[in-house]
C-alpha cells in the first residue's frame, strides 16, 4: 500500500512557496466572469476555480501528508469533498450568504490546524476525520458565497450549480493526481529527495506559518473601508443588498401601496437590470417623473417599486453597485443607469 507520508512531504514546501509568494491572490479569489455561460460551461468554471484555489489545495495536500496510507487518504478526501459539496449546493440554492473574508480566515486556520496536527503526530486520532469534514463544510460556504456573486438566473440555476460542483471535484482530483505524481517522481529521482523527519517537521512548521500569516493578512486588509463616490446629490458604493430571486419578472413599475416585488427584483438583477426602489412619500411630481422614466422603453433595463421602510428618496441597484439618493435626483439616476447599460457585465447572453 502506498505510504503517502513520504511523497506528501515533498508537496508541502512546494505548495507553501506558491502560497507565500501570492497570499494576496491565493485567498478570497473570485470565480470570474460567468454572464451568459451555459450549464456545461460551469463545469470548466468550477475546474479552473479549484485549480487556482491554493488555499483549498494546500489543505488537501496537508491531508494527504497526514493520511498515512492510500486507503485512509481516499476516505479523508471523500469526507472533505462531501462537506464542501453539501454546503456549496445547499447554501447556493437556498441563498445563504456569509462573510467571505471570515470564511477565508477559517480556511487559513485550517492550514494551521493541519500543521499542528502533523507536529503533534496526531493524524491517526479518531477526531481528525470529522474535523476534516467540518473544514470541508466551511470551504463549501466560501464557494457558495462567491458563486452567488455571479447572480445566476433562476432558469437553469440548479444545473449550473451542479455542474460547477462537478467541476470543483474534477479540479481537486486533478490536483491530487499531480501532487502524488510529482512527489513520487521526486522520491524516485534521487535518494536525497526522500523526506526525513526533519524535512517533515520543517514542512509542517511552514504550513502553520503560512496559515497564520494568511489569516493575519485577511483580518488586517480583508475588509477595506467602503469608498462611496458622489454622483449629483447621491452616493455610489458597492452593492450589499440582496434579493431572493425566486419569482418571475416583475412589472416595470409598482405603484405606492402595492406589495414590493422583491423576489422579482432578484430575478431581473441576474438578467442585468437596474432595480429602483423609492420612498412611497415622494411628491406627486417626483413620483410622476420617476414613473415616466422607468416605464420609458428608451431607459433600458430598469424596473421600479416602493420600499416603505427606506430612508433614501430613491435607491438604484444593479448586480455590482448601488446608488443612494437622500433627495430625489433623476439626473443622477439617469447617469447611473446609463453607465451600467454601457458596462459589458450588464448584458447577459440569451
Amino acid at each position: 500500500m502506498l505510504d503517502l507520508r513520504r511523497p506528501g512531504a515533498a508537496l508541502i514546501p512546494l505548495t507553501a512557496l506558491f502560497l507565500a509568494a501570492g497570499t494576496s491572490s491565493a485567498f478570497a479569489h473570485g470565480i470570474g466572469p460567468a454572464a451568459g455561460k451555459s450549464a456545461p460551461e460551469f463545469l470548466w468554471l468550477g475546474t479552473t476555480h479549484m485549480l487556482l484555489g491554493w488555499d483549498h489545495l494546500l489543505f488537501v495536500a496537508a491531508v494527504l501528508l497526514l493520511a498515512g496510507s492510500a486507503r485512509r487518504a481516499a476516505a479523508l478526501i471523500s469526507l472533505f469533498a462531501l462537506g464542501h459539496s453539501t454546503t456549496l449546493l445547499i447554501a447556493t440554492l437556498a441563498s445563504w450568504r456569509v462573510n467571505p473574508v471570515a470564511v477565508d480566515v477559517v480556511v487559513a486556520l485550517s492550514l494551521v490546524f493541519a500543521g499542528v496536527v502533523g507536529l503533534l503526530g496526531a493524524g491517526e486520532r479518531p477526531w481528525f476525520a470529522p474535523t476534516v469534514a467540518c473544514f470541508g463544510l466551511v470551504h463549501g460556504l466560501g464557494l457558495a458565497t462567491r458563486l452567488q456573486d455571479l447572480h445566476l438566473p433562476d432558469d437553469g440555476k440548479v444545473a449550473r450549480v451542479l455542474t460547477f460542483n462537478v467541476g470543483v471535484e474534477l479540479g481537486q482530483m486533478t490536483a491530487i493526481v499531480v501532487f502524488v505524481a510529482l512527489a513520487a517522481g521526486a522520491r524516485n529521482l534521487s535518494p536525497r529527495l526522500r523526506p526525513t523527519g526533519r524535512v517533515l517537521r520543517a514542512a509542517q512548521v511552514a504550513l502553520v506559518a503560512c496559515g497564520v500569516l494568511a489569516a493575519a493578512a485577511l483580518i488586517i486588509i480583508g475588509n477595506p473601508p467602503e469608498k462611496a463616490q458622489a454622483l449629483g446629490n447621491c452616493q455610489v458604493r458597492d452593492r450589499t443588498e440582496s434579493f431572493t430571486g425566486d419569482s418571475g419578472h416583475p412589472k416595470d413599475f409598482t405603484e405606492p401601496g402595492q406589495p414590493a416585488p422583491e423576489a422579482g427584483f432578484g430575478h431581473v438583477i441576474g438578467d442585468g437590470y437596474t432595480v429602483v426602489q423609492y420612498r412611497p412619500q415622494l411628491t406627486t411630481g417626483d413620483l410622476d417623473a420617476l414613473r415616466g422614466y422607468v416605464t420609458n422603453p428608451k431607459s433600458g433595463r430598469v424596473v421600479g417599486g416602493p420600499a416603505p421602510d427606506q430612508k433614501d428618496a430613491i435607491k438604484a441597484i444593479n448586480a455590482y453597485r448601488t446608488l443612494s439618493c437622500s433627495e430625489f435626483d433623476l439626473d443622477a439616476l439617469r447617469t447611473f443607469i446609463r453607465e451600467w447599460g454601457a458596462d459589458p457585465r450588464s448584458r447577459r447572453a440569451e
